[in-house]
Protein backbone atom coordinates (compact mmCIF):
# COMPACT_ATOMS: atom_id res chain seq x y z
CA UNK A 1 0.00 0.00 0.00
CA UNK A 2 1.36 3.51 -0.78
CA UNK A 3 0.45 4.81 2.51
CA UNK A 4 2.17 8.56 3.15
CA UNK A 5 4.03 9.08 6.76
CA UNK A 6 1.91 12.29 7.29
CA UNK A 7 -0.89 9.88 7.13
CA UNK A 8 0.27 7.85 9.80
CA UNK A 9 1.20 11.02 11.41
CA UNK A 10 -2.17 13.05 11.40
CA UNK A 11 -3.82 9.48 12.58
CA UNK A 12 -1.33 9.20 15.75
CA UNK A 13 -2.03 12.99 16.88
CA UNK A 14 -5.95 12.03 16.83
CA UNK A 15 -5.36 8.75 18.60
CA UNK A 16 -3.60 10.36 21.43
CA UNK A 17 -5.59 13.81 21.80
CA UNK A 18 -8.59 11.67 21.45
CA UNK A 19 -10.05 14.67 19.21
CA UNK A 20 -9.52 15.60 15.96
CA UNK A 21 -9.86 19.29 16.62
CA UNK A 22 -6.94 19.30 19.09
CA UNK A 23 -4.90 17.36 16.69
CA UNK A 24 -5.43 20.05 13.87
CA UNK A 25 -4.26 22.68 16.66
CA UNK A 26 -1.16 20.50 17.72
CA UNK A 27 0.07 19.37 13.90
CA UNK A 28 -1.14 23.34 12.77
CA UNK A 29 -3.20 22.47 10.03
CA UNK A 30 -7.13 22.57 9.27
CA UNK A 31 -9.78 20.15 10.99
CA UNK A 32 -10.97 19.84 7.72
CA UNK A 33 -8.02 18.00 6.80
CA UNK A 34 -7.40 15.99 9.49
CA UNK A 35 -10.65 14.27 8.92
CA UNK A 36 -10.31 14.02 5.29
CA UNK A 37 -6.98 12.57 5.81
CA UNK A 38 -8.25 9.94 8.39
CA UNK A 39 -10.80 8.83 5.85
CA UNK A 40 -8.44 8.20 3.32
CA UNK A 41 -6.48 6.18 5.17
CA UNK A 42 -9.30 4.10 6.52
CA UNK A 43 -10.44 3.70 2.67
CA UNK A 44 -6.77 2.58 2.16
CA UNK A 45 -7.03 0.12 5.11
CA UNK A 46 -10.13 -1.13 4.81
CA UNK A 47 -11.69 -0.58 8.10
CA UNK A 48 -12.96 1.98 10.66
CA UNK A 49 -10.03 3.35 12.53
CA UNK A 50 -12.43 5.68 15.31
CA UNK A 51 -15.54 5.80 17.06
CA UNK A 52 -16.74 9.29 16.37
CA UNK A 53 -18.61 10.08 19.81
CA UNK A 54 -19.71 13.78 20.75
CA UNK A 55 -16.60 13.92 23.12
CA UNK A 56 -13.70 12.76 20.02
CA UNK A 57 -12.97 10.14 18.69
CA UNK A 58 -11.96 6.66 20.42
CA UNK A 59 -10.04 3.95 18.94
CA UNK A 60 -11.60 0.88 17.34
CA UNK A 61 -10.02 -3.09 17.65
CA UNK A 62 -8.45 -2.23 14.58
CA UNK A 63 -7.04 1.37 15.19
CA UNK A 64 -5.69 0.09 18.26
CA UNK A 65 -3.96 -2.33 16.83
CA UNK A 66 -2.97 0.01 14.12
CA UNK A 67 -1.92 2.86 16.52
CA UNK A 68 0.48 0.59 18.95
CA UNK A 69 2.80 -0.06 15.85
CA UNK A 70 2.62 3.17 14.05
CA UNK A 71 3.08 5.34 16.85
CA UNK A 72 6.40 3.67 17.33
CA UNK A 73 7.09 4.21 13.92
CA UNK A 74 6.60 7.45 14.05
CA UNK A 75 7.75 8.59 17.63
CA UNK A 76 11.25 6.84 15.66
CA UNK A 77 11.12 9.47 12.62
CA UNK A 78 10.42 12.53 15.14
CA UNK A 79 13.54 10.81 17.16
CA UNK A 80 15.58 10.41 13.91
CA UNK A 81 15.24 14.14 12.83
CA UNK A 82 15.66 15.58 16.11
CA UNK A 83 19.21 13.82 16.08
CA UNK A 84 19.89 14.62 12.97
CA UNK A 85 19.16 18.37 13.76
CA UNK A 86 21.03 18.10 16.56
CA UNK A 87 24.38 17.11 14.39
CA UNK A 88 23.51 19.45 11.68
CA UNK A 89 23.89 22.32 14.41
CA UNK A 90 27.38 20.58 15.82
CA UNK A 91 24.97 19.90 19.15
CA UNK A 92 25.89 15.97 19.00
CA UNK A 93 27.84 13.20 16.90
CA UNK A 94 30.99 11.20 16.75
CA UNK A 95 34.35 11.91 15.09
CA UNK A 96 36.27 8.84 14.91
CA UNK A 97 40.08 9.73 14.27
CA UNK A 98 43.28 7.84 14.67
CA UNK A 99 46.43 9.23 15.68
CA UNK A 100 49.69 8.28 17.71
CA UNK A 101 51.21 9.60 20.84
CA UNK A 102 52.98 11.84 18.79
CA UNK A 103 50.69 12.85 16.01
CA UNK A 104 48.10 13.66 18.53
CA UNK A 105 50.25 15.84 20.80
CA UNK A 106 52.21 17.47 18.76
CA UNK A 107 49.51 18.56 15.80
CA UNK A 108 46.14 17.56 16.98
CA UNK A 109 45.49 18.32 20.43
CA UNK A 110 45.33 22.48 19.88
CA UNK A 111 42.36 21.68 17.18
CA UNK A 112 40.76 19.40 19.46
CA UNK A 113 40.99 21.96 21.94
CA UNK A 114 39.28 24.62 19.99
CA UNK A 115 36.95 22.19 18.38
CA UNK A 116 35.88 21.32 21.57
CA UNK A 117 35.34 24.52 23.27
CA UNK A 118 33.10 25.33 19.96
CA UNK A 119 31.21 21.95 19.94
CA UNK A 120 30.94 20.41 23.05
CA UNK A 121 28.68 17.66 22.76
CA UNK A 122 30.35 15.91 19.98
CA UNK A 123 31.94 12.93 21.27
CA UNK A 124 35.79 12.24 19.61
CA UNK A 125 37.27 8.68 19.80
CA UNK A 126 40.52 8.44 19.16
CA UNK A 127 42.20 4.89 18.51
CA UNK A 128 46.35 4.53 18.83
CA UNK A 129 47.72 1.87 16.34
CA UNK A 130 50.47 1.39 14.47
CA UNK A 131 50.05 3.39 10.97
CA UNK A 132 49.44 0.51 9.07
CA UNK A 133 46.87 -0.66 11.42
CA UNK A 134 45.42 2.97 11.19
CA UNK A 135 45.34 3.11 7.40
CA UNK A 136 43.16 -0.10 7.20
CA UNK A 137 40.84 1.28 9.52
CA UNK A 138 40.63 4.22 7.55
CA UNK A 139 39.99 2.19 4.21
CA UNK A 140 37.46 -0.13 6.38
CA UNK A 141 35.92 3.43 7.15
CA UNK A 142 36.05 2.69 10.21
CA UNK A 143 37.57 6.27 11.67
CA UNK A 144 37.09 9.89 9.88
CA UNK A 145 40.44 10.46 8.74
CA UNK A 146 43.80 10.03 10.26
CA UNK A 147 47.33 11.72 11.54
CA UNK A 148 50.07 9.75 10.96
CA UNK A 149 53.82 10.50 10.37
CA UNK A 150 55.57 9.70 7.06
CA UNK A 151 56.81 7.13 5.49
CA UNK A 152 53.32 5.31 4.51
CA UNK A 153 51.27 4.28 1.14
CA UNK A 154 49.88 7.76 -0.04
CA UNK A 155 47.41 5.42 -2.44
CA UNK A 156 43.55 5.67 -2.25
CA UNK A 157 43.95 8.72 0.59
CA UNK A 158 43.46 12.53 0.42
CA UNK A 159 46.82 13.60 1.73
CA UNK A 160 48.04 16.70 3.74
CA UNK A 161 51.38 17.49 5.26
CA UNK A 162 50.66 19.15 8.68
CA UNK A 163 54.16 19.82 9.30
CA UNK A 164 57.63 19.22 9.57
CA UNK A 165 59.55 16.69 12.05
CA UNK A 166 63.39 15.76 11.95
CA UNK A 167 64.60 12.56 14.16
CA UNK A 168 67.49 12.91 16.33
CA UNK A 169 69.54 10.50 18.58
CA UNK A 170 69.77 11.48 22.31
CA UNK A 171 71.79 9.78 24.72
CA UNK A 172 72.23 10.16 28.98
CA UNK A 173 74.48 12.61 30.86
CA UNK A 174 76.42 9.62 31.30
CA UNK A 175 76.93 8.89 28.01
CA UNK A 176 80.52 9.95 26.65
CA UNK A 177 79.61 9.42 22.87
CA UNK A 178 80.84 12.49 21.35
CA UNK A 179 79.29 14.56 18.25
CA UNK A 180 80.25 14.13 14.85
CA UNK A 181 80.13 10.03 14.74
CA UNK A 182 77.79 8.15 11.82
CA UNK A 183 75.00 6.61 12.60
CA UNK A 184 76.95 3.24 11.32
CA UNK A 185 79.09 3.55 14.69
CA UNK A 186 76.17 3.59 16.81
CA UNK A 187 73.63 0.81 15.09
CA UNK A 188 74.40 -1.37 17.90
CA UNK A 189 73.50 0.80 20.89
CA UNK A 190 70.41 2.40 19.23
CA UNK A 191 67.38 2.55 20.97
CA UNK A 192 64.03 2.32 18.89
CA UNK A 193 60.68 2.11 18.08
CA UNK A 194 58.81 -1.73 17.42
CA UNK A 195 59.11 -2.97 13.63
CA UNK A 196 55.40 -2.37 12.71
CA UNK A 197 55.62 1.52 12.92
CA UNK A 198 56.15 4.14 10.62
CA UNK A 199 59.48 5.86 12.03
CA UNK A 200 61.22 2.40 12.20
CA UNK A 201 60.42 2.26 8.96
CA UNK A 202 62.00 5.20 7.65
CA UNK A 203 64.44 4.46 10.12
CA UNK A 204 65.41 1.04 8.63
CA UNK A 205 65.41 2.63 5.28
CA UNK A 206 67.23 5.10 5.72
CA UNK A 207 70.04 2.84 7.80
CA UNK A 208 70.04 0.25 4.86
CA UNK A 209 70.96 3.50 2.36
CA UNK A 210 73.80 3.94 4.90
CA UNK A 211 75.01 0.27 4.11
CA UNK A 212 73.30 -1.32 7.67
CA UNK A 213 70.74 -2.89 9.31
CA UNK A 214 69.99 -2.03 12.79
CA UNK A 215 70.28 -4.35 15.59
CA UNK A 216 68.75 -2.34 18.30
CA UNK A 217 69.47 -3.01 21.96
CA UNK A 218 65.67 -2.09 22.61
CA UNK A 219 62.71 -1.92 21.13
CA UNK A 220 59.75 -0.24 22.59
CA UNK A 221 56.47 1.44 22.00
CA UNK A 222 56.61 4.64 22.93
CA UNK A 223 58.79 7.84 22.11
CA UNK A 224 58.15 8.74 25.91
CA UNK A 225 59.80 5.52 26.75
CA UNK A 226 62.72 5.54 24.57
CA UNK A 227 63.66 8.76 26.25
CA UNK A 228 63.22 7.48 29.66
CA UNK A 229 65.73 4.61 28.79
CA UNK A 230 68.14 6.86 27.11
CA UNK A 231 68.22 9.52 30.28
CA UNK A 232 68.65 6.16 32.26
CA UNK A 233 72.06 5.85 30.05
CA UNK A 234 70.66 2.50 28.62
CA UNK A 235 71.87 2.98 24.83
CA UNK A 236 71.22 5.82 22.37
CA UNK A 237 67.82 6.98 21.47
CA UNK A 238 66.03 7.94 18.19
CA UNK A 239 63.19 10.24 18.62
CA UNK A 240 61.69 13.34 17.00
CA UNK A 241 62.79 16.01 18.03
CA UNK A 242 59.88 17.53 19.82
CA UNK A 243 59.95 14.58 22.49
CA UNK A 244 63.58 15.24 23.48
CA UNK A 245 63.18 19.18 23.97
CA UNK A 246 61.50 18.84 27.04
CA UNK A 247 64.32 16.96 28.77
CA UNK A 248 67.56 18.19 26.72
CA UNK A 249 67.43 21.42 29.22
CA UNK A 250 67.33 19.52 32.16
CA UNK A 251 70.50 17.98 31.73
CA UNK A 252 69.10 14.45 31.90
CA UNK A 253 69.62 13.66 27.92
CA UNK A 254 71.92 15.05 25.49
CA UNK A 255 71.32 15.65 21.11
CA UNK A 256 74.43 13.45 19.95
CA UNK A 257 75.31 15.35 16.89
CA UNK A 258 75.82 12.50 13.90
CA UNK A 259 77.75 13.28 10.92
CA UNK A 260 74.81 12.67 8.44
CA UNK A 261 71.38 13.93 10.03
CA UNK A 262 68.48 11.69 8.56
CA UNK A 263 66.20 13.73 6.69
CA UNK A 264 63.37 15.67 7.62
CA UNK A 265 59.88 14.00 7.42
CA UNK A 266 56.02 15.39 7.59
CA UNK A 267 52.68 14.39 10.16
CA UNK A 268 50.46 14.48 7.65
CA UNK A 269 46.44 14.37 8.15
CA UNK A 270 44.21 11.95 5.51
CA UNK A 271 41.15 10.68 5.16
CA UNK A 272 39.31 7.71 2.69
CA UNK A 273 36.70 8.04 -0.24
CA UNK A 274 33.58 7.33 2.47
CA UNK A 275 31.43 10.66 3.29
CA UNK A 276 31.98 11.83 6.58
CA UNK A 277 29.85 12.96 8.86
CA UNK A 278 29.42 17.04 9.11
CA UNK A 279 31.15 17.12 12.75
CA UNK A 280 34.54 15.05 11.30
CA UNK A 281 34.37 17.18 8.23
CA UNK A 282 34.04 20.69 10.22
CA UNK A 283 37.07 19.33 12.22
CA UNK A 284 39.17 18.18 9.30
CA UNK A 285 38.84 21.31 7.43
CA UNK A 286 39.86 23.45 10.78
CA UNK A 287 43.33 21.39 10.87
CA UNK A 288 44.04 21.94 7.29
CA UNK A 289 42.83 26.01 7.05
CA UNK A 290 45.50 25.77 10.64
CA UNK A 291 48.34 23.43 9.43
CA UNK A 292 47.54 21.77 6.16
CA UNK A 293 49.10 21.66 2.40
CA UNK A 294 48.24 19.16 0.03
CA UNK A 295 50.49 16.18 -1.02
CA UNK A 296 48.56 13.89 -2.76
CA UNK A 297 45.29 13.94 -3.78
Amino acid sequence: MNISYDWYKIFCAAAEYGSITVAAEKLFISQPAVSQTIRQLEEALGCSLFLRTPKGVRLTAEGKILYKFASEGVSAFSEGERRLAAMLRLDAGEIRIGASDMTLEFCLLPYLELFHGKYPNVKIAITNNPTPQTLELLKQGKIDFAAVSEPFDKTDFEVFALREIQDIFICGEGCDTPDGVSIAEIKDDLILLECNTSTRIFLDSEFQKRGFFSRPKFELATSPQIVGFAARNMGIGCVVADFAKRNTGSGKIREIKVSEPLPPRNICVLRGNDVSSLAADRLFKMILNGAGQQIRR
